[in-house]
């Protein structure tokens, strides 16, 4: 669990709120193409994870310890985010956006081994309480960070205040996006300390092959792993379900904030309290669909978490910022004074909540899913099968996007292709036995 609270903040802080949107309101002076570029990124680290994700899976069964791994890219994310400091505005934009990929794929690549050693540690039973409190306190511990960002850090681009009204701590300076940029450098600390109990009092697998057979072990079994989960329909519906309903996931969670930052051009400081708004929602969202997939099945929670999500998806594209729901309903401007002071920002927040109430244990709930379907030990390969499933076609989503958004001009248009991949995982997914359990072919 204190993995999840430990990995948190660079999503939170990092990818959604602070530094993303920062990257597309205020390094850079075009909004469109810098929200283009933001996706952009997004997509090569997709693209590369994809590739690399089930590889490491298999690997890792055969070399047996995950916590050498994670250690490993451990430091890669840990420099990397330090680095982002150096991203003042007017950097350049292949230089930070290398920052950003080496980051985010050290994450993601650390999360295939975390979660690869759940079936070992948790029974069947608990496993989805689990994973959803250890997604809430992945919460809880990015609100944190980004409370402490937003009392202490983020200045106001008028009065150069805190929301405390107090100056920035150590004399940063809003001007020069230093209230952003120092969130790469915070979740870097975060991550260094809070990560230390996992390796200290989780018990690691025992060591298995050498790191050299280990790879040629594990290359093999990747190419057995695919062509047996061919003869595993169920964990193959699965697999492809939650393949494209996670594009759409992954695409909101990247690019929600900075379609937000854009359209109504909030702060640093706004979008912080934006932030801990949806991030207070998520650990209470966490905490009840545990309770939900204890009694009623992971299937059940991810079904609902996607109903929620396409609501809110289809609310955020229908809005401008004088309107919602495509016009049908007027939200004129009376003021702009004061944080969130239009009615379109204000519904803008109401399709948040939504968001936050959903994505934490529609993502918690899909890997109690597989957890519940797959033996101990055969964990490693399919939770890199799991990851693959996560980001083999994320790119498409970003890409999606991007496209979408370079060619009309419309961040809405773009932002509207979630709706596409959110619904056609949750129509797959219906179908989908629970949990996905069949006799496993011989390799």
């Amino acid at each position: 669990m204190m993995f999840d609270w430990a990995a948190q903040p660079f999503f939170t802080v990092v990818t959604t709120f602070i530094f993303g949107p920062y990257f597309v309101n205020r390094m850079t002076s075009d909004s469109v193409a810098a929200q283009t570029a933001w996706s952009t990124t997004a997509t090569i680290a997709g693209i590369i994870i994809a590739v690399l994700a089930p590889i490491l899976g298999s690997i890792a069964d055969k070399s047996g310890s995950r916590k050498p791994w994670i250690a490993a890219f451990a430091v890669v994310k840990i420099l990397s985010l330090s680095l982002l400091w150096t991203a003042a505005p007017g950097a350049p934009v292949v230089w930070v956006a290398t920052l950003f990929i080496l980051a985010t794929v050290a994450a993601e690549f650390s999360i295939v081994f975390n979660d690869s050693m759940m079936p070992r540690l948790v029974n069947s039973q608990d496993v989805g309480r689990v994973s959803n409190i250890a997604w809430g306190l992945g919460y809880l511990g990015g609100m944190l960070v980004l409370i402490s960002i937003v009392l202490f850090v983020a200045g106001s681009p008028e009065t150069g205040k805190t929301i405390l009204g107090i100056d920035p701590l150590f004399g940063l300076d809003p001007e020069q996006g230093e209230d952003a940029r120092i969130t790469g450098p915070i979740s870097a600390l975060w991550y260094l300390v809070f990560i230390l109990p996992m390796f200290l009092f989780t018990p690691d697998a025992a060591k298995g092959k050498a790191l050299g057979a280990a790879v040629s072990s594990g290359l093999r079994e990747i190419r057995n792993t695919l062509a047996e989960v061919k003869t595993r329909p169920s964990i193959f519906r699965f697999l492809i379900a939650r393949m494209i309903y996670q594009d759409g996931v992954n695409g909101i969670l990247i690019l929600g904030g900075v379609f937000a930052a854009a359209m109504f051009g909030w702060s640093t400081m706004e979008m912080g309290i934006y932030g801990i708004i949806l991030n207070i929602v998520a650990i209470f969202g966490c905490l009840i669909a545990g309770r939900i997939d204890l009694t009623l099945g992971s299937k059940t929670v991810i079904i609902i978490g996607l109903l929620l999500l396409l609501t809110a998806t289809l609310g955020i594209v229908s809005t401008g910022s004088d309107y919602t729901l495509f016009g049908l309903m007027s939200l004129p401007i009376v003021t702009t004074e004061g944080l969130f002071a239009t009615p379109a920002e204000k519904a803008y927040i109401v399709y948040g909540v939504l968001i936050g109430l959903a994505f934490g244990p529609v993502q918690a709930s899909s890997r109690s899913y597989l957890a519940r379907s797959v033996s101990i030990d055969e964990s490693g390969r399919y939770f890199g099968l799991y990851a693959l499933s996560g980001r083999a076609t994320s790119f498409l989503a970003t890409l999606s996007f991007s496209v979408l958004t370079a060619w009309t001009a419309s961040p809405q248009i773009g932002m509207a292709s979630m709706i596409v991949f959110l619904g056609g995982g949750l129509l797959l997914l219906i179908g989908t036995p629970y949990p996905a359990k069949e006799k496993s072919a011989a390799l």
